[in-house]
């Protein structure tokens, strides 16, 4: 009997703090948009319209699971803020990018595109939209081939490769700008950091970029490559690293070797170490 109703606490708890994640949302859904351009469901909130002081219009779209726009493009260009779930973006005759929370994606002006929700999860997003240069021009619907069209292993490869480097040139100017809550996120749990002076892990590295006891000033990236192991990255970066070490300015050419590892779709820093070439 009390199994039974210890299993019952836990379903309506679970119920609850469902309803009270929906009811939470930063912004409404607002209203189901007609299938005109996309197919699908799709919910659309403008949240701030463009004006002659602020030209760029601001809206929310909310995607059900299997829902995408037509192909399209704009002719000012148009960003997406991605705030929940997993989503696809694909420009004409280019590899399709899976899209999770977090990411940011900048159409460009004029090339034609499509993004929507991936078939077994839905997709929400803020989507900036300068409108001085004219609205969306809507073409053609995608077809169920172009949707489910999977990239070559090469491709996708090619695109972790690219996250990977992207990545990598990201911290190093979080390092630079001292940005703690960047860094905290990047850096595994049990990452290990290994300089000329010693090794160590996240919390002292985080506290000895947080104090300035080393100030990462600038690192010029010289080479790099990447190899991918299942759910590792190695990456290599030959740089010219300008530091402030104990107040005193310091370059120094370096072989720094950065090992990420993916974690549901996310990669952290695993290790970073350094190590100091003979030439200049």
């Amino acid at each position: 009997m009390k199994k039974t109703a210890s299993l019952l606490i836990l379903f309506f708890t679970l119920i609850v703090n469902k309803s009270i994640a929906q009811e939470t949302s930063i912004f409404p859904k607002g209203e189901k948009a007609p299938n005109v351009h996309h197919l699908g469901t799709v919910w659309l909130n403008e949240l701030s319209k463009a004006d002659s002081i602020f030209p760029n219009s601001i809206s929310v779209a909310t995607f059900e699971a299997n829902s995408r726009l037509n192909w399209h493009l704009h002719p000012g260009g148009q960003i997406l803020l991605i705030t929940e779930g997993i989503g696809y973006y694909q420009e004409r005759n280019k590899p399709k990018q899976v899209l999770k929370k977090g990411d940011v994606v900048k159409c460009l002006p004029n090339v034609e595109h499509w993004h929507g929700s991936s078939p077994d999860a839905g997709v929400a997003y803020l989507a900036f939209s300068p409108s001085e240069k004219g609205k969306t021009v809507w073409l053609e619907k995608i077809t169920d081939e172009q949707y489910s069209a999977k990239n070559s292993s090469h491709t996708i490869q090619q695109n972790k490769e690219q996250e990977i480097i992207d990545l990598s040139k990201k911290k190093w100017l979080w390092m630079a700008d001292k940005n703690i809550d960047s860094l905290n996120t990047l850096f595994d749990e049990k990452s290990v950091f290994v300089h000329m002076g010693g090794s160590w892990g996240k919390e002292q590295e985080i506290n000895i970029i947080k104090s300035g006891g080393i100030w990462y000033k600038q690192a010029d990236i010289q080479e790099t490559s990447v190899q991918i192991i299942g759910n590792t990255a190695i990456l290599l970066n030959k740089i010219k690293l300008t530091a402030i070490v104990g107040g005193n300015e310091v370059v120094n050419p370096f072989m720094v070797t950065e090992v990420y590892i993916e974690k549901n779709n996310q990669w952290s820093l695993g290790s970073l170490s350094f190590t100091k070439l003979l030439a200049p």
